[in-house]
């Protein structure tokens, strides 16, 4: 196959082709707690509320992130119903997108057609940015619109002063930053203004504050990202509080999620990352120190390098460490180790070999966590590890019998293509591990029980899946964890301890109840009348009937 397949007329194969494949498990997964269940539910009850003004969780004030994600979701869900597809289709579109992104941005820059789409396979081949990019969380939009910021501001210093192009570019860049607020928050204006800051300093260059257009581009910046702030803060007069003093700034600089990590916790991330391209590093970062400048030129390299090094530092510095945070990080990394891998024809061998390691060891670790927690293999999972396996190992086997020189890229194409479906069947096989990260199982036994009028408590605990697959929202029964600061907001009547869930549950006629195992043993001593419905090791659901 020519290197022409995928160029020109025939780009959408390559985009078609991948796409397909990027979206094939979507709808066959279950929905993993918390985060997919979360994402999933609040736009849900957004949906079914018709108040698209306050986020809710289970009914209770939801203010950790902004709305974007939630109202995309809810839009899809207005067309085509609630479903795991469609609550996971926004946040895997943005992060497809970061594919084309990438090879758009590359080819604009100057970069050639193969550099470019080297560099938007090494997105697809990347087992960080995939196995993220599958997962129903903020980040996907997130860095697709602060990435797409960074390019877009990239590409303006590089026009001509004062021009048409330059003031469209900045136009499109003040967008994408809006839309970065409102999908995480004001983190994106952190980073990117720690980006120029730095790089002003480094170059002791400001002429590029000249060419931000602020009289165009911030009223366009606050037309987009300000009228929600306001107006919810305008409904709720506590919201302004929570989000950016708790959520930004406390969350920051404190470990008050107690979501702790060692200063190297992002130097691993960044390892995993990337794996399949270890050998090109240095090479990358020797090309980009030998480029000479021209006077006044605006260097895009260095100035993608210094956004990577500031995402990486800004996430390590902090107190709240989470896997997805550095995805921002990851397409313009891509960009910049493209060319060195381009000139390594040893590349594409060591990256396939690279996804075949890859795929056995977490396969392997996979089977012995099942082993581990269960005593036993579960035969589903250990069909999904070594189908994943399989796929993974094949680019390291059937990659050399290909034809050499002109088929490169199409062996980069197959490689992005295998490491895409291998990484999502290890997703489905975490998903198998014991006592489960989903409630679809527990919930789908139970649903058949519930009418209208049936009572649901969550006692103990609180699974954001088990909302979703209900169709119902849940009295939260002695627990709190995120809901925290919605069961504040909704008093005392909406704090319910043990005691209060006995002198409701035990006249009741209609009432189910999922219940922390450990606690619910403790419940039975206690004589809690009823019967259990089901237990997936998790959970403990009962009925009062």
């Amino acid at each position: 196959m020519s290197r022409d397949y995928w160029y020109g007329a025939n780009a959408w194969r390559l985009w078609l082709f991948l796409g397909v494949l990027w979206f094939a498990t979507m709808p066959w997964r279950p929905l993993l707690d918390p985060d997919e269940g979360r994402y999933a539910e609040i736009p849900r009850e957004m949906w079914v509320s018709g108040d698209w003004l306050t986020p809710h969780l289970d009914g209770l004030k939801y203010f950790e992130k902004p709305p974007l994600q939630y109202w995309a979701t809810a839009a899809v869900y207005t067309v085509f119903g609630s479903s795991e597809w469609t609550s996971r289709l926004w946040a895997a579109t943005l992060g497809f997108l970061c594919l084309p992104l990438v090879y758009g941005f590359s080819r604009r820059i100057g970069q050639s057609r193969d550099t470019a789409l080297i560099a938007a396979l090494l997105l697809a081949i990347n087992p960080y940015f995939v196995i993220t990019g599958h997962v129903n969380l903020l980040d996907q939009a997130f860095s697709f619109f602060l990435v797409a910021s960074v390019f877009s501001f990239a590409l303006a210093q590089r026009e001509t002063r004062n021009s048409d192009q330059e003031l469209s570019w900045m136009l499109c860049a003040w967008a994408a930053l809006a839309l970065a607020v409102l999908s995480k928050g004001i983190v994106a204006i952190v980073l990117t203004g720690m980006t120029l800051a730095i790089h002003m300093t480094l170059t002791r260059d400001v002429s590029v504050l000249r060419r931000m257009h602020f009289l165009t581009g911030l009223p366009l910046f606050a037309a987009i990202a300000a009228p929600w702030f306001w107006l919810v803060q305008q409904r709720n007069p506590e919201f302004a509080g929570f989000f950016f003093v708790h959520e930004h700034f406390t969350r920051f600089l404190t470990t008050v999620h107690h979501r702790t990590g060692a200063w190297w916790y992002f130097l691993a991330v960044l390892f995993f990352a990337l794996t399949p391209v270890l050998w090109s590093i240095g090479p990358a970062i020797a090309q980009g120190r030998q480029k000479p400048a021209a006077v006044g030129e605006f260097q895009v390299g260095r100035f993608l390098w210094i956004w990577c090094i500031v995402v990486l530092g800004f996430f390590s510095f902090s107190q709240s460490k989470l896997t997805p945070y550095i995805l921002p990080m990851m397409p313009p990394l891509a960009l910049l180790m493209a060319q060195a891998v381009h000139g390594d024809r040893r590349a594409r061998g060591r990256a396939a070999i690279a996804l075949g390691v890859t795929t056995l060891i977490v396969g392997i670790a996979l089977l012995a966590l099942c082993w581990r927690r269960s005593g036993a293999v579960d035969p589903g999972l250990a069909g999904w590890v070594m189908l994943a396996a399989a796929i993974g190992l094949m680019p390291a086997f059937v990659g050399f019998r290909m034809a050499a020189a002109e088929s490169q890229l199409t062996k980069w194409v197959a490689l992005a293509a295998a490491s895409i479906i291998a990484y999502q069947t290890l997703i489905m096989a975490y998903s198998m591990v014991p006592p489960g990260l989903s409630a679809r199982t527990l919930a789908m036994q139970v649903k058949p029980h519930v009418s209208p009028k049936t009572e649901l408590f969550s006692v103990g605990q609180f699974h954001n899946t088990l909302p979703f697959y209900l169709e119902r929202t849940l009295q939260v029964v002695s627990f709190t964890g995120e809901l925290e600061f919605g069961l504040d907001q909704a008093g005392n009547a909406a704090k319910v301890d043990l005691q209060r869930f006995r002198e409701l549950w035990d006249p009741s006629l209609d009432a189910i109840a999922f219940i922390e195992p450990a606690l619910y043993q403790k419940l039975v001593e206690a004589k809690l009348p009823g019967r259990v419905l089901a237990n997936d090791g998790r959970t403990v659901a009962v009925i009062r009937r």
